[in-house]
């Protein structure tokens, strides 16, 4: 019997279990590289996105649309319906949302990379102060995601235009602001949760020892970061491959000689981003979204809400 999870249901896992469900996988051997590359279909209004996956005994797949019009008409941006079954039979078990699911899975990967960091700055039980490029969903739950792992003191969204402050910050400053720049000077965490094409700040006004988590560019021809912050950074990606291939922060920093593909960090490296990463230095973590996550995260979901094989009806 295929069961439905709808949004509630997927979120019902909440940030703090989609977080362990990404590093119980990575510390279990999941390796990235062997990941399946998404499939990207050009269509008449948009982008098609098939992100199949097969890992400890699941296969799943999400199908994705990205329709930049939808915007103008009040529509989602973003659709997607996830498919999960039972490896062994090829069975479905279960119809998520999709839409959850990634809302869900992409703080999660960021956070799941970073936290051993984020711990840091918050020993002593200070409160971190984070600035949140972009207003939108990947924005809030990225917030969601960090605030159940360590405290936070202060939330600052930037946009490019002035608009009302979300329930989830305590301010909204416009990009051209100066006060923009000033937070993003004193800021432990930084996210970069946008559509822009072209880095949304000044690198070099990071600092030393901050956290930037990135998710915004899945296009080699497109970034939110710049050479300068990406030249200077530990950067840690999910898979080396997939960095190459998709992330325009990390292409176009290395055409432009300001980083070495030998550098990057990967999440089958516990040892690099879990290990001895340099303090004195910005951990960038810079994500594009893989088939794996989805299905780590679907997996954990629909567990939470079936329950073990031995208690289900």
């Amino acid at each position: 019997m295929t069961v439905t999870l709808d949004a509630a249901d997927v979120f019902a896992l909440g940030p703090a279990g989609a977080v362990a469900a990404v590093r119980e996988a990575l510390a279990g051997g999941l390796d990235p590289d062997g990941d399946v590359p998404r499939a990207v279909v050009p269509l008449a209004h948009g982008q098609g996105l098939l992100m199949p996956s097969e890992s400890g005994g699941w296969f799943g797949v999400k199908v994705a649309t990205v329709a930049p019009g939808n915007a103008a008409r009040g529509l989602r941006r973003i659709n997607a319906t996830y498919l999960l079954h039972d490896s062994a039979t090829l069975t479905p078990v279960a119809l998520l949302d999709g839409v959850a699911l990634t809302t869900l899975r992409t703080p999660a990967v960021s956070v799941a990379a970073g936290l051993d960091r984020l711990r840091a700055l918050a020993a002593g039980g200070r409160g971190l102060r984070l600035v949140v490029f972009g207003a939108g969903p990947q924005g809030e739950g990225h917030v969601a995601a960090v605030r159940a792992h360590v405290p936070v003191a202060d939330v600052t969204v930037v946009t490019r235009r002035e608009g009302p402050v979300p329930g989830w910050a305590g301010r909204r400053l416009a990009a051209a602001d100066g006060g923009a720049a000033a937070s993003v000077r004193r800021a432990d965490v930084v996210v970069t949760a946008t559509s822009a094409r072209e880095p949304v700040l000044d690198g070099r006004l990071v600092r030393d020892g901050a956290v930037v988590l990135a998710v915004g560019s899945h296009e080699p021809d497109a970034r939110e970061l710049d050479s300068a912050l990406m030249g200077r950074a530990t950067v840690v990606v999910e898979s080396r491959a997939t960095a190459l291939r998709e992330a325009g922060d990390v292409v176009m920093a290395i055409h432009e000689g300001s980083l070495d593909p030998d550098d990057l960090v990967t999440l089958a490296d516990p040892t690099g981003w879990r290990g001895d990463v340099p303090a004195d230095r910005p951990l960038v973590v810079k994500t594009c979204g893989m088939g794996w996550q989805d299905l780590v995260v679907a997996v954990a979901a629909h567990r939470r809400k079936e329950g073990p094989p031995a208690e289900r009806s």
